[in-house]
């Protein structure tokens, strides 16, 4: 009897024990349960930008590190083969995040369910080819793949247009996604962004992580203006601005410029086609940080619908620095402007605007 009053003590402990592990444990597994995929399409997947895209989503450069993916892969007839081969390798790639993959041409399908939409293909400008002639064939590629997102994809789905003409191939799909909201629909600047980033921290001889804050106006084209007057370095003893640490205003405000506006134009020189594995990871970085938000007090790149914020004409798509919180952006308000970025900000925003009535003018 006194054994079994003094063994009393240890077994209720050891209950009490075997009772928290299994609390714990019932937690863990609650706290550890997969996320439900999220589903992706790629347009012109099996293209260049494609084909560096599709392992880094669904590697969770986009998405995060935790976040299972379903992708879908759509592209013309022709391609077909090439769009097999593409899925071959993604499942042979064996990625832990990778729930499944649709390859296609047709685009309901690949339009069935999706949250996030990357829009990469298009039809790009040849030899001898008249501007209004490739913007027909562009607008006729985005009002047909707009109506199939419209009726097939998720509610809340978020599109980001990457095919050239990018800021006016996103406005052709905004009218003809009239259900889908304004600021579901976006296009790709951040590679001019990042472009930038590169171009500061090559002349600083610093990390690009250390950069921060730069902007790209306006149009994804050559007037698009890259602007150095907020941004700043890390500079390990506090931020300083960009122009005091490089002390070259005639650089920034000449050579800088240039360089990232004609640096898709380089990048074909040297390597005989286009930006692709740049493009892929930029395409990446402005989802990410859509979805998952930006750092407290930084800023990033993207080409938005425009409410008419520092004297942009409304009704455009049209690059703003923003930032981004629980699935949604916002425009930085405040910046002052001055006289030399505003004759920039400008010139950019008519083009768009010449743009956009040439894109209404091949829907008549």
């Amino acid at each position: 009897m006194e054994y079994l009053v003094s063994m009393e003590k240890p077994l209720v402990l050891l209950g009490c024990a075997y009772l928290s592990w299994k609390i714990v444990r019932h937690i863990w597994g609650f706290l550890n349960v997969e996320k439900e995929p999220v589903t992706v399409l790629v347009t012109g997947a099996a293209g260049q930008i494609g084909y560096a895209l599709v392992p880094m989503i669904a590697r969770g450069a986009m998405l995060g590190p935790d976040q299972p993916v379903i992708i879908h892969m759509l592209d013309i007839e022709p391609a077909a083969e090439a769009l097999k081969g593409v899925k071959m390798e993604l499942i042979d790639a064996a990625f832990p995040l990778l729930k499944g993959v649709v390859a296609t041409t047709d685009v309901i399908e690949a339009c069935k369910g999706v949250d996030i939409a990357v829009m990469v293909g298009g039809f790009p400008r040849k030899e001898g080819m008249e501007r209004k002639e490739v913007m027909s064939k562009n607008v006729s590629i985005y009002k047909a793949q707009a109506s199939a997102l419209e009726k097939h994809a998720a509610p809340d789905c978020k599109v980001l247009v990457v095919a050239n003409p990018a800021n006016t191939n996103a406005l052709i799909l905004k009218e003809f996604a009239p259900s889908f909201p304004e600021k579901n629909i976006t296009c790709l600047t951040r590679l001019d962004h990042n472009r930038a980033l590169g171009q500061i921290s090559e002349r600083l001889n610093i990390n690009a992580g250390d950069v921060k804050n730069v902007i790209i106006w306006g149009n994804h084209s050559s007037t698009q203006y890259p602007d150095v007057n907020h941004a700043t370095v890390d500079t390990g003893n506090g931020l300083k601005p960009v122009r005091e640490l490089v002390g070259d205003d005639c650089w920034l405000n000449a050579k800088f410029i240039t360089t990232v506006q004609q640096r898709g134009a380089d990048i074909i020189k040297a390597r005989k086609l286009s930006s692709a594995l740049s493009a892929a990871s930029a395409a990446c970085d402005h989802v990410h940080d859509w979805v998952l938000g930006t750092p407290k007090g930084t800023w990033v790149s993207m080409g938005v619908y425009s409410d008419g914020s520092y004297g942009v004409p409304p009704g455009i798509i049209y690059s703003f620095p923003v930032t981004c919180e629980k699935g949604e952006w916002s425009i930085v308000q405040g910046l002052k402007i001055d006289e030399f970025s505003r004759a920039k900000m400008d010139a950019t925003a008519k083009e768009l605007v010449e743009e956009k009535s040439l894109a209404y003018s091949c829907l008549k």
